[in-house]
């Protein structure tokens, strides 16, 4: 007996001796929200706030995939939503001890320009407002501004160029002329004060409706906010412009501005912090204000960055400050669909979005928004006019002392190139695109793309045949880049229709992945990925190995060092880690043990996986989260 337990010790021993060399380690991780589960995430992309005198938030949203468009928070901590998943159009709402009201997103059953009532309670829609006239217009704010004071609620119907007054009750009561009213609130005396963002004004109007006084801001302050503070009787006043800040003014007569909340600049301010910089007080756009019977404040910012769909802006995030202006908590969601890519210049420990860049673990630091509005104002990222959805996925390149930062959207065929110096900081400085002048090309990128780690473009432009290679040829004084001539090689035809390019120049690897044959998606990847080892040493056409990639729909590639990771979509949350040697399945990332993390459905993005192999070893591999708001984060030591 004795000597079976000591063998059966022995043995034991043995195994936990070569467990850990056996069996490959990783960790779960998660950055751009502050939490990391399903159940407690910060809702995507709040565009509007209403705080309740209990110290209840609700914010509007055109999009959240998992939840309904009006998120509720209270002491730091998401506590629910109201109504369902793309219900809102999320540009106002307001409350009362009673009821929610917010505007609601087109639908073909009530069209546009609607407000709808919501008891906070039974959380059911109770009543529907058709306020505006302009009942087509989809995916823009036809109501841009919403506030209830006592028995009536107070709707801006900006193409209607009125100020609607109803009862909470839904019984019209007047109209009020105003030309391109936004946000709303309504003193002590019950006069309206609208905002005219555009114009840098806010209109007062006494209850029947006549016009009283006029704040005339600075030419370049973008009112977009406001808020009554009753226990100071003074107007707050969210400021867009250069500014970045809340403006107080004292009402009670002639309107006199009387403080500031916030830095001056914001996070444009280069006395406090670097330009781009986020902080305590460093605010980005301010779009909503809010305070508590107990005299906390909240402010609503939504860092830079949008699109044409209202529903994948810059994020949310929420400040709370105490009654003496000191923070007590954020809330931030800050990716809805989007990726960011471990920094080479940090060994991987920032992260480069399309728009924002993050740090650290366990939901991150917000570092920075590096989109400025200010100088930039032409910024693709925030051009609503621009070709693409949207550009939150992020590429990010290292040389020397100079970074170059890509970014494009979720299935792109347009990529768009930035550049950082010493003067902006954080700020990403547009360069170009890819096709455009910046490279020569026209034809769009239908056949993959790559910004290698030497700041070289690879780009398979449609209907050339032939993979496209733009050496980076150096950097300017401002840090600007420039690259050479495209050199073209045809793509082989044992990859045809090509779909993927990835080019690793510290092994001379080239990986190519099929596209889907039968001209079926020139966004999907196909079964067969291709690595080339000594691409530009001539081998062009014997690759080795072939992986065969055998789990269904394979949407996303991205690689580093020896490995290859596949993202699916439709199907499974898992990255497959493929040994760009033997061509072998190692590991598949899922959800290490134990981990609360929530990883999300799918990869439902072309470009949604980044990955990096670290000094230590490491391989870090960031994966797209529009599930949950979030850039899950995978690091694995093989």
């Amino acid at each position: 007996m004795k000597r079976r337990l000591h063998t059966a010790f022995l043995a034991a021993l043995l195994i936990a001796t070569i467990a850990p060399a056996c069996q490959a380690q990783y960790t779960t991780d998660w950055v751009a929200n502050t939490y990391g589960t399903n159940a407690t995430r910060v809702g995507s992309v709040a565009r509007s706030m209403w705080v309740a005198p209990e110290g209840v938030i609700y914010t509007a949203s055109l999009w959240d995939e998992n939840e309904g468009g009006v998120a509720i928070y209270q002491n730091g901590q998401s506590t629910g939503s109201i109504g369902g998943h793309g219900d809102f159009e999320g540009g106002a709402i307001t409350g009362n001890a009673t009821s929610i009201f917010a505007a609601l997103a087109f639908t073909t059953a009530n069209g546009g320009g609607t407000v709808g009532r919501y008891n906070r309670t039974t959380q059911a829609r109770d009543l529907l407002l058709s306020v505006s006239a302009t009942t087509t217009a989809q995916l823009t704010d036809v109501i841009t501004g919403l506030t209830t004071s006592g028995s009536l609620l107070y709707a801006s119907d900006f193409p209607g160029n009125r100020v609607r007054v109803y009862t909470t009750d839904g019984t019209w009561r007047q109209d009020i002329n105003v030309s391109s009213p936004g946000a709303l609130a309504v003193d002590g005396a019950g006069n309206i004060w609208v905002a005219q963002k555009s114009a840098g004004t806010i209109l007062e109007f006494n209850q029947a409706g006549a016009p009283m006084n006029t704040i005339q801001m600075p030419a370049t302050s973008r009112p977009s906010a406001l808020y009554f503070d009753s226990s100071t009787g003074y107007l707050m006043i969210g400021d867009e412009g250069p500014d970045m800040n809340i403006k107080i003014y004292n009402i009670s007569s002639t309107p006199l501005l009387v403080s500031t909340f916030g830095i001056q600049g914001g996070y444009l301010d280069t006395t406090a912090g670097t330009k781009g910089q986020v902080g305590d007080k460093r605010f980005t756009r301010v779009t909503g204000i809010g305070k508590d019977a107990a005299g906390n404040l909240y402010v609503l910012n939504n860092p830079w960055g949008g699109s044409w769909d209202l529903g994948r802006d810059g994020g949310t995030d929420i400040h709370s400050y105490s009654s003496t202006g000191t923070l007590q908590w954020k809330l931030q969601s800050l990716n809805f669909e989007g990726v960011a890519a471990p920094d080479p210049g940090t060994d991987g420990a920032y992260f480069y979005g399309g728009t924002n860049i993050y740090s650290g673990t366990a939901g991150g630091t917000f570092v920075a928004n590096t989109v400025d509005p200010i100088d930039y104002p032409s910024d693709p990222r925030i051009n609503l006019a621009d070709t693409s959805r949207d550009e939150h996925f992020g590429q990010v390149a290292a040389v020397g002392g100079n970074r170059i930062l890509v970014a494009s959207g979720q299935n792109p065929d347009h990529f768009y190139f930035f550049h950082f110096n010493d003067a902006n900081g954080y700020i990403a400085i547009p360069d170009g695109s890819i096709p455009g002048t910046l490279f020569n090309a026209t034809a769009p990128v239908r056949d993959g793309f790559c910004l290698d780690s030497k700041g070289d473009v690879w780009a398979g432009l449609d209907k050339t045949n032939a993979i496209w290679h733009y050496p980076l040829t150096g950097f300017d004084s401002t840090g600007k880049p420039t690259w050479g001539a495209g050199i073209a090689t045809p793509i082989p035809g044992t990859i045809t229709p090509l779909s993927r390019i990835i080019y690793l120049p510290e092994s001379d690897t080239m990986i190519l992945a099929q596209g889907l044959t039968g001209g079926s998606g020139w966004t999907s990847i196909g079964t067969r990925v291709e690595v080339y080892h000594g691409w530009l040493a001539g081998n062009t056409t014997a690759p080795n190995p072939v992986i065969n990639v055998t789990s269904a729909n394979p949407k996303s590639i991205t690689a580093a060092g020896n490995y290859l990771f596949v993202g699916y979509v439709h199907t499974v949350p898992n990255i497959d880690a493929f040994n760009l040697t033997t061509g072998n399945l190692d590991i598949t990332l899922i959800n290490s043990s134990p981990s609360t993390v929530y990883v999300g459905n799918d990869v439902d993005s072309m470009y949604g996986l980044r990955s990096y192999l670290r000094s230590t070893g490491e391989y870090v591999v960031t994966k797209d989260n529009y599930n949950g708001s979030s850039v899950v984060i995978y690091r694995w030591t093989p």
